[in-house]
């Protein structure tokens, strides 16, 4: 079902922001602000001997660039028309999935990471999906998920008429419940990473619980005024990390 939406929407939206990333030059991808900020963070994790995997790749224009940086890249999307291409670099696989269950032709990766994805998973789903990236990687290998904070939500189309998100956004999570879902499937350690503009450093999760555990105190309305203002947004943004 994932794959069928998402086709459906990129040949309804046809000008759709990751369907213009997709078609950029060299020179647009290294002027790409979105670009260079996730490569900045993601090289504190690369070198030349890694497995890299890329969940929910879509216009794999981020695992082009990786794919400069490690030994061997995996690309899983769930769909066909994003994903589509004429070429791809000789150290790039791109496999297609549910939604759910990683390939098994991506193993023994040492960095995996999303960017905006688990989000757009229904909470039955991302369950089964983050225990299956789990079991991809290689004991010491790292799970990079980035996504953002239901505390100053939604981040989708909903905002304008709901408090809860009930767009493409099945679910959004806090620093807690994701820590807490990191840990059930077996990850032996978490951290979170706050910043900016690609430069970004751990911070204690206790510190940021702290500060949900604050906002979530607060009204709606006066939560989110908050949580959406620099810089306690940019401390609210989850950046974490599993370690197997």
């Amino acid at each position: 079902m994932y794959g069928s939406l998402y086709d459906e929407l990129y040949r309804r939206i046809d000008d759709h922001p990751l369907l213009a990333r997709k078609s950029l030059t060299e020179e647009g991808i290294a002027k790409s602000k979105a670009i260079s900020t996730q490569l900045k963070f993601l090289q504190k994790f690369l070198n030349r001997e890694n497995v890299f995997l890329e969940i929910g790749a879509g216009s794999c224009v981020l695992a082009f660039e990786v794919a400069k940086l490690v030994k061997q890249v995996y690309a899983v999307d769930v769909s066909q028309e994003m994903t589509r291409r004429a070429r791809y670099p000789q150290n790039f696989a791109l496999l297609l999935f549910d939604g759910c269950r990683v390939p098994g032709d991506a193993r023994g990766v040492n960095v995996a990471y999303s960017h905006q994805v688990m989000e757009h998973v229904h909470p039955d789903d991302a369950i089964e999906q983050l225990r299956s990236i789990y079991e991809c990687l290689l004991p010491g290998g790292t799970y990079i998920c980035i996504v953002p904070n239901r505390l100053n939500g939604p981040h989708d189309i909903s905002k304008c008429f709901d408090e809860v998100a009930t767009g493409f956004h099945m679910k959004e999570y806090t620093t807690s419940e994701l820590s807490r879902l990191f840990k059930s499937v077996g990850f032996s350690q978490v951290a979170s990473y706050t910043g900016a503009r690609g430069y970004y450093v751990q911070f204690p999760q206790f510190a940021l619980k702290i500060l949900e555990s604050l906002l979530s105190a607060l009204p709606y309305a006066l939560r989110t005024r908050i949580g959406r203002a620099v810089p306690v947004r940019l401390f609210l943004e989850i950046r974490m990390v599993g370690t197997k």
